[in-house]
């Protein structure tokens, strides 16, 4: 069986890819898709509460899911909080805002 080159391209990757490589070059295995890890995670969180019963679980989720991903798009974009609102999606004013609330930092 050939192996297949990955060819770089400057398109963005989509929000399904299933195999993620870092920005470091290395490879990492086929992990499982976010919307499913984001499933069993939160399966796992109901599981274990224990009779206990949640609150502000939306908050919670994004404060959970927010922080990384900041910290991951401005690894991937070298700090630059222009290209990070870019790769976002979102205005540059509230991405510094949020990253302000995570006391997360950037260039420009």
């Amino acid at each position: 069986m050939a192996s297949k080159k990955k060819t770089s391209s400057s398109k963005p990757a989509p929000a399904h890819a299933k195999s993620p490589v870092s920005k470091s070059h290395h490879v990492h295995a086929p992990a499982m898709p976010l919307r499913a890890q984001t499933a069993a995670a939160l399966e796992s969180y109901f599981n274990h509460l224990n009779g206990d019963r949640p609150a502000h679980l939306y908050e919670l989720v994004l404060r959970e899911v927010e922080e990384p991903l900041f910290r991951a798009v401005l690894e991937y974009v070298d700090g630059n909080q222009s290209r990070a609102a870019e790769v976002l999606g979102m205005n540059r004013g509230t991405l510094r805002k949020k990253l302000r609330d995570y006391r997360l930092s950037g260039t420009n």
